[in-house]
């Protein structure tokens, strides 16, 4: 038995650690830990704020999915005090979500996750006509004609296409050629590049995919437009409570929001939808095809048994989220935990999330046996409005308090706390969303799919027919963890389009109207209020809470879909989804685990990072110490 230490697992920031124990003979791994190594404490940074600057702030979670924790923390505030948002600024957010969700996911895929599946190395063997043809072969076979509703088609062809000419893959692979003959390959010198696992896909598919990875590169910036034009800037858009703070005036063209600037984000999310159809959805259908037939299903730990998600996408006004109305106006109702999927469809159970749920601590709450931190009653779980964070660091098994060598698996041994549905671990992700919404449409208990959730029922038939495999056999593993994402951002490029066609509409019916400010003075609000942020976000199910008291925010605390996914495991609820699923992957090397970043990157983990700051010699500049144990 051998303890292997990947540390950091992250491809490039995110302090996290996992640890696994692994019979060389077999290969099995017998146990895993995850542990989030950096304190993040945002909740603490919150305490005392105004309420209307939480969103500020509490984006500051991440530099890549940015706007995820603006949108959820204004939900939170807003449901507290009651605030109902206009039309406009409801379509506008969701475009801005869902692009946000399209590019997060192509920079996941191409950027953080593919070089798990592929090497640029194996593309210097590549035979350029060959990956010409192969080209070809693909969009033939895994392109998925699907479309969204769209009311003001405003592109006549694909104005990004991937190109297939000999010459083209020729010089790609003259460019790959440089940089490995250079030896600089950079953050990726380090790669297990002779692990036989890159000896699945063919030459001509690694120089494909790795052109690709070159394109998006360039294009990625091009998919966030929407958050420019709505919200002045990325990472990291502008909001305000209650609404957008963009002003929309058809007459004025210096207006943040006219005719030119409207062109601008249609041009955008047009590109965005060819760039999932085109690049994304054909690349990873061929890679996981392939990978699927080569006998790789595995990696699936929670995501058959259990997993949850909160749905999205409001249609129109709500008057709450913590008194459920939110939940009877979404466009993708994927609120709900579905158990035993693995088990098929037909006997998978389906258990229902409203708003009655939302404050019952014995529904969600949050733990922390093995995370370093302290309730105020040991073993009792909280819920997230009576959450606590008190750090309490207790060091590694073995090393000292900089130097770890092992982790404590029977004490405390992460920054992250565990989150519970009835007690239970949860799944939560892009996986996790299409899971709960095919069980509802197949199940009958969504009568009458909305355009999106047929959407997604559709792709998932259509990828198990490509696949000749029922979607409990592929879903749930590694391949359809990451396949997933690339059908959601399919999906999402599309729902951008459609709320953008409801936007132009209601301003053409002559609402301007973006925030509602009828409440922004505190002497309005009641002296104490508590509200729910919910958001299905890249990751997944995230929540954020607020309890504010005379104008102030009493306590805050985040549930963030990282959190569900990489929680250390629980003496009654088990394993935490990374964990589960390590402990579900077979690893053929045990000092070049290759396999066990390929798993734990299908999650796209994001946590706590940090900002290294050094001159142009290399000198660092300053140290800004945030773990409470040094």
């Amino acid at each position: 038995m051998k303890r292997i230490v990947v540390d950091p697992i992250n491809r490039i920031e995110g302090h996290l650690r996992v640890e696994i124990k692994v019979d060389e003979t077999t290969g099995k791994v017998e146990d895993a830990l995850s542990s989030g190594t950096a304190w993040r404490g945002i909740e603490l940074v919150l305490k005392g704020r105004d309420p209307r600057d939480a969103w500020l702030f509490a984006q500051r979670i991440c530099g890549v999915c940015t706007t995820v924790h603006a949108l959820a923390s204004l939900r939170a505030v807003e449901d507290a005090l009651g605030i109902d948002i206009p039309k406009n600024a409801n379509y506008i957010r969701n475009i801005i979500a869902a692009s946000q969700m399209v590019h997060d996911h192509t920079v996941h895929f191409y950027h953080l996750h593919a070089l798990d599946w592929v090497s640029p190395v194996a593309a210097l063997k590549a035979d350029p006509a060959a990956a010409a043809a192969l080209q070809n072969t693909v969009l033939d076979k895994y392109t998925l004609n699907l479309s969204g509703p769209v009311s003001f088609d405003t592109s006549a062809y694909a104005k990004d296409f991937p190109k297939a000419t000999t010459a083209y893959f020729k010089d790609i692979q003259n460019r790959i050629k440089k940089v490995v003959d250079s030896g600089q390959l950079g953050i990726f010198a380090a790669h297990y590049w002779d692990h036989p696992d890159y000896n699945v896909l063919p030459p001509e598919a690694h120089l494909m995919a790795v052109a690709h990875y070159l394109n998006m590169l360039d294009r990625q910036r091009e998919i966030v437009i929407p958050h420019i034009i709505f919200g002045g800037k990325n990472p990291h858009p502008h909001y305000i409570v209650g609404g957008m703070p963009c002003s929309i005036s058809m007459n004025d063209m210096n207006a943040p929001v006219n005719t030119e600037r409207l062109a601008v984000v249609d041009n955008s999310i047009n590109l965005s939808i060819d760039l999932a159809n085109g690049f994304y959805v054909p690349d990873v259908l061929v890679i996981g095809d392939l990978f699927v037939k080569a006998g790789y299903v595995d990696g699936g730990g929670l995501a058959g048994q259990r997993v949850l998600a909160f749905g999205d996408y409001p249609e129109d006004h709500y008057s709450g989220i913590a008194n459920g109305d939110y939940f009877k106006n979404l466009l993708v109702r994927a609120n709900g935990v579905v158990e035993n999927f693995g088990q098929g469809v037909a006997k998978a159970t389906f258990y229902p999330l409203e708003g009655k749920d939302l404050s019952d601590p014995n529904v969600l709450a949050e733990g922390v046996e093995h995370s370093w931190y302290s309730y105020p009653e040991t073993g009792k779980d909280l819920h997230p409005w009576s959450g606590v964070t008190s750090p309490q660091y207790t060091g590694p098994k073995e090393g000292d308090k900089t130097h770890w060598k092992y982790l404590d698996e029977a004490g405390k041994y992460s920054w992250i706390k565990t989150p519970k549905w009835n007690g239970k671990m949860a799944e939560v992700g892009p996986l996790a969303k299409y899971i709960v919404v095919y069980t509802k449409v197949k199940q009958g208990i969504i009568g009458e799919p909305t355009w999106a959730e047929k959407f997604i029922v559709d792709q998932i038939e259509t990828v198990s027919k490509l696949l000749n495999l029922p979607p409990e056999k592929w879903m749930p593993t590694t391949v359809g963890r990451t396949a997933a994402r690339g059908l959601d951002a399919q999906l999402s490029a599309y729902i951008s389009k459609y709320f953008f066609d409801k936007l132009v509409n209601n301003i053409k019916a002559g609402d301007t109207n973006v925030a509602n400010t009828r409440t922004w003075d505190p002497a309005t609000w009641p002296q104490e209020a508590k509200g729910v942020g919910l958001h299905e976000a890249p990751r997944g199910g995230l929540s954020h809470w607020v309890t504010i008291k005379n104008g102030k925010i009493d306590n805050y605390q985040a549930v963030v879909p990282s959190t569900w996914n990489a929680c250390p495991r629980d003496s009654k609820a088990g394993y935490g989804a990374y964990e589960a699923s390590m402990i579900d992957t077979k690893v053929k090397l045990a000092e070049k685990p290759l396999e066990i970043l390929r798993v734990v990157h299908s999650f796209d983990p994001c946590l706590a990072c940090a900002t290294h700051l050094y001159d142009r010699e290399g000198k660092e500049l300053s140290v800004v110490r945030t773990d409470p144990y040094l």
